[in-house]
């Protein structure tokens, strides 16, 4: 393809890519802090009925007030969501244990009439945190769907912003919506951190999710379409490992920072900054040259020619010279595109169709193991950093597989071993936890490896004219998928193994489905349709004659960084 001959004429990989890709990162840290927050600002503490209010006023300590106002299950821990309708005064006698025992808990239907909803609220156990959505807001009991309804309205948000940013960023460009969403989550994130009531919540967070998905779809096509083919899968995983470290950020970060507001505040600010440099970023001359505004991709090229210290370079370069090498494709660039094109022709509808469910299973298992910690037993900072540090192996595994097996092996495996590990969960007893918390930790391991692979791949599957039009609608279905999983929890409060059946089988379909996508692996980034189709069909492109030797350059880079 023409552009890699022209990225090649003016740096390649030079300091302005190093800059540029850094830059870029550096925001994809606090992707995850805003993703994974429902884990630390909605935890549930511990909690009961108030006492009743004559109950409220004596002098007593907590555990005699707890001790007349809430009967005890059958497991001898307090009801979280009744109380005795009358204070039990009798259980503070001398006696009062035993006799309670043999007259109030032999049989808990006996007393079933004597209780009552916690009419007066409940008292939290604050031991984690200082503050929750769900203390503030008593999302308990009746309420207690609320919580996961809260992530549910968040990745809404990024479904929508998908759609939305990914229409948008192929009319209007990368960069200027990348700056835009940066904004939108400074803004829509301070706004959380003050809300007054969980419908406003729900409403800013709304927000949040749309600038991530404008975030994430022009912040990686921003570098995948400024790094020549031979480094594109080691920086693809840098990237990846950018939202990696992002995680143990988060861990770090919600440790320190315990109340719900400061720490919602503590990651929406630094965005502030982000917006503020982003003005520095280049558009893509690819897609600008692919946009008819040659001149401007010219001025982009030539100013990176002469950040990598090639000013001869840039001289060489105008607008003739890009149109006389990029005929071809400027030519198939002329039409307008929409997501319909995404269906129109066969390589490409089978691409989307098989997209499409892998990312969709990706993005529901992932986030229906990282999205409750607490079901774990486990401490939930702890926890975070195993789930985040679980990345680190399986993305340096997934990303030499991908450059010595390929993409589709890659992809397909991590899928296919994630479905596996979570439905040999469902075998393994409740008691040992330790087994349960460590199967989880691998599935999720191969879940991270899959969105690694799935950016990566999808920006190597799509052409430039409608790359942003496909890596929205895959990525609206993973929204799809992220916005499922909270719901599935809630089976589990009827049939306790039905929401992982579910969160094992998706990946595996999904992982056969993959099979039929075709291989990238060494081969350059098409810039249109036809491209597309050519290489379904087997034929290769004049231009891609230069990069013959792709693969094996890739497959040496790393075993190098190996």
């Amino acid at each position: 393809m023409a552009f890699g001959d022209l990225l090649d004429m003016v740096g390649g990989t030079g300091r302005f890519q190093i800059v540029h890709v850094t830059l870029l990162c550096v925001p994809v840290l606090m992707m995850a802090s805003h993703n994974l927050l429902q884990n630390f600002v909605a935890s549930v503490p511990p909690h009961h009925c108030s006492p009743h209010a004559n109950v409220s006023a004596l002098p007593l300590s907590a555990e005699e007030k707890l001790l007349v106002t809430a009967p005890l299950d059958l497991a001898g821990k307090p009801l979280r969501c009744q109380r005795y309708s009358a204070p039990r005064w009798r259980l503070l006698a001398a006696n009062g244990s035993s006799a309670a025992e043999d007259d109030d808990y032999a049989n808990p239907e006996e007393i079933h009439d004597d209780l009552e909803g916690c009419e007066d609220g409940w008292s939290y156990a604050m031991r984690e945190r200082t503050s929750s959505i769900i203390s503030d807001w008593d999302l308990v009991c009746d309420l207690r769907s609320l919580k996961q309804m809260g992530q549910t309205v968040y990745m809404g948000g990024v479904l929508v912003g998908a759609v939305i940013f990914g229409v948008l960023s192929d009319r209007y460009g990368r960069r200027i919506l990348l700056i835009f969403s940066y904004l939108l989550m400074a803004v829509s994130g301070t706004c959380t951190a003050f809300s007054s009531s969980f419908s406003l919540f729900c409403l800013f967070r709304f927000g949040c999710g749309m600038a991530l998905s404008g975030q994430s779809l022009n912040s990686f096509s921003l570098i995948v379409e400024w790094i020549p083919t031979r480094v594109r899968t080691v920086v693809g995983t840098i990237t990846g490992y950018a939202y990696t470290f992002g995680q143990l950020i988060l861990a770090a970060v919600a440790y320190f920072i315990r109340d719900w507001r400061w720490l919602t505040l503590a990651v929406s600010l630094p965005y502030y900054i982000f917006f503020l440099y982003a003005w520095w970023f280049h558009e893509s001359s690819r897609w600008l040259f692919l946009n008819n505004k040659s001149e401007h991709g010219i001025k982009n090229l030539q100013s990176v020619a002469k950040i990598n210290g090639r000013p001869k370079e840039s001289e060489k370069l105008d607008v003739k010279m890009v149109q006389e090498s990029m005929k071809k494709e400027l030519v198939g660039s002329q039409d307008s595109y929409s997501f319909l094109d995404l269906f129109r022709t066969p390589t490409m509808r089978l691409t989307t169709i098989s997209l499409s469910a892998v990312w969709f299973s990706t993005s529901f298992a992932y986030y229906g193991l990282s999205m409750d910690l607490q079901k774990f037993g486990v401490d939930i900072y702890l926890i975070q950093v195993i789930f985040g540090a679980v990345d680190i192996p399986a993305k340096v595994v997934v990303t030499v597989a991908m450059s010595l097996l390929g993409r589709r092996p890659s992809q397909c495996g991590a899928l296919i071993i994630a479905g596996v590990t979570i439905l040999a969960n469902l075998l393994v007893p409740h008691d040992q936890q330790t087994v349960r918390t460590g199967l989880a930790v691998l599935g999720k391991g191969c879940l991270a490896a899959s969105f690694n692979c799935c950016y990566l791949y999808s920006g190597e599957l799509y052409p430039t004219v409608i790359r942003q039009n496909g890596m929205g609608f895959v990525s609206m279905t993973a929204r799809i998928g992220s916005m499922v999983a909270p719901m599935v929890l809630l089976a589990g409060d009827y049939i306790p193994w039905v929401p992982g059946l579910i969160y094992g089988g998706a990946p595996i379909l999904s992982g056969v489905v993959g099979i039929f996508l075709p291989e990238t692996l060494g081969s350059p980034l098409p810039d249109t349709i036809q491209d597309v189709e050519d290489r379904g069909s087997g034929r290769r492109p004049k231009k891609e004659t230069k990069d013959a030797n792709s693969q094996d350059n890739e497959a040496n880079l790393m075993k190098q960084v190996v």
